[in-house]
């Protein structure tokens, strides 16, 4: 043990140069601008870095593979062993050697794009992993063409945003098995409790997604409605309290419409159409299974047509003259923008329709002048030397320019609807009965 621990020490450290050349920066004599210029390339060097390390991984693996099989390792065997020893190079536990071993072997094999994208710093890894973890069960040639035509676009999209194009287009190249994964994932319905320190516990479901948006929508317009009228609990805990209090209670006596939206085009209605359909506030869905919950829905189904534009599918609007913006113009700022707040990278949920350029510096109530963006975002572009200018009129995508403080610019563009371009789109608004709020508790 003396003898290996000692050639080790005295092999040179290949970290040595590394930490010595990042180790030693700071901010010290540099103004606002060049201060977010380093952090810029700091995290475009994690990001290659990440990808070097993906190909050093799959190097390690295709080798330990080559010697294994010359020592007469049975073929089950080979290379098992490297997780571990990733794990230990990377100070993470075996699961994670794990993953980071997977991912880097679908990197080097089945996304080229992919990590071509994350040596150059435009993703990092986490969105790398997370296009790997939803086409893992794609043959090779369908999982390369995913890769072809994601992996150029990469550059700006948040986290959700890679997880929904990826998930949507590997239900297109294999709709037969994401049909029957969904239809068997749906047969897991559960509920779960662990608990948590400091006298806490956590309650999980695994329930359909529709009846997932149905839920959370109700219990957000009541914690809304209690806020609105002095409850001084946060949102959150006014959700949570009236989840248990709704679990823990018989139904109440009378029912509303709660509404599901699923965004579909006419063709998705026919059997022959693979295309998958978007269940607002979840993300893809199958389109075997949205004609399923079609076919299933009790109650009134609304039919509201909207229109894609030809060329690069972004969605037909409507002006309004008013100071804030009506239910209406909400509804289709909110169906063009997403689930999702329109600042680049950002993945918190789009909560405030507001103006791209604030009202009282001329900001006009359109859909072009209104952009959905999360609370914090929407209170950020508030602050001094922030602008948000709206780049394009209709029918071009909608593309806001965002300047910070620093001077730096960054390009918010509203996603394509998801659907074919050059189709008639169908908002099915289908309401189920709920019990009726009770506000008076």
């Amino acid at each position: 043990m003396f003898e290996i621990a000692t050639t080790q020490k005295m092999r040179p450290d290949p970290a040595a140069f590394w930490v010595e050349l990042v180790g030693d920066i700071d901010g010290a004599g540099l103004d606002e601008q060049e201060l977010v210029d380093q952090l810029e390339a700091m995290e475009r060097l994690t990001c290659a870095a990440a990808a070097a390390k993906a190909r050093l991984t799959a190097d390690l693996h295709s080798r330990r593979l080559v010697r294994e099989a010359r020592a007469g390792v049975p073929a089950q065997r080979r290379g098992r062993a490297v997780a571990h020893e990733v794990a230990l190079a990377r100070h993470e536990s075996p699961h994670e050697g794990r993953q980071h071993t997977a991912l880097a072997l679908a990197l080097v094999h089945d996304l080229p794009e992919t990590l071509a994208a994350l040596g150059r710093g435009e993703i990092n890894e986490y969105r790398a992993q997370i296009l790997a973890r939803e086409s893992p069960d794609l043959c090779r040639a369908d999982r390369g063409l995913l890769d072809a035509t994601l992996g150029p676009r990469l550059a700006g999209m948040g986290n959700r945003e890679v997880m929904v194009s990826a998930r949507r287009l590997a239900y297109q190249l294999d709709t037969a098995a994401a049909e029957h994964r969904a239809a068997r994932a749906r047969t897991r319905r559960r509920v779960t409790a662990r608990g948590l320190p400091d006298s806490m516990a956590r309650i999980s479901a695994e329930v359909l997604a529709e009846d997932a948006v149905v839920a959370m929508d109700c219990l957000r317009e009541y914690a809304d409605l209690r806020r609105a009228i002095g409850d001084d609990r946060t949102r959150d805990q006014i959700i949570a309290d009236e989840l248990v209090a709704r679990l823990c209670r018989p139904a109440l006596a009378g029912t509303r419409g709660v509404e599901v939206q699923l965004v579909m085009n006419a063709d998705m209605l026919l059997d022959d159409d693979t295309t998958p359909a978007h269940l607002v506030g979840h993300g893809p869905i199958p389109a075997g299974i949205a004609r399923k919950l079609l076919a299933d829905a009790d109650g009134k189904v609304l039919i509201r047509r909207l229109y894609a534009h030809p060329d690069d599918n972004s969605l037909v609007a409507m002006d309004s003259k008013g100071i804030l913006f009506p239910r209406a113009l909400r509804r289709l700022l909110f169906a063009r923008d997403g689930e999702t707040c329109r600042t680049p990278w950002c993945d918190a949920p789009a909560r405030h329709g507001d103006h791209v350029t604030p009202r009282h510096r001329g900001g006009r109530s359109t859909l072009d002048g209104g952009q959905g963006l999360c609370e914090a975002c929407n209170y950020a572009k508030e602050a001094p030397g922030w602008r948000h200018h709206t780049q394009s009129q209709w029918p071009q995508r909608h593309t806001v320019q965002i300047t910070t403080p620093t001077g730096h610019t960054h390009q918010s563009q509203a996603p394509p609807l998801p659907v074919r371009p050059n189709t008639r789109v169908l908002t099915c608004e289908i309401y189920r009965p709920m019990p009726q709020l009770d506000l008076a508790s």
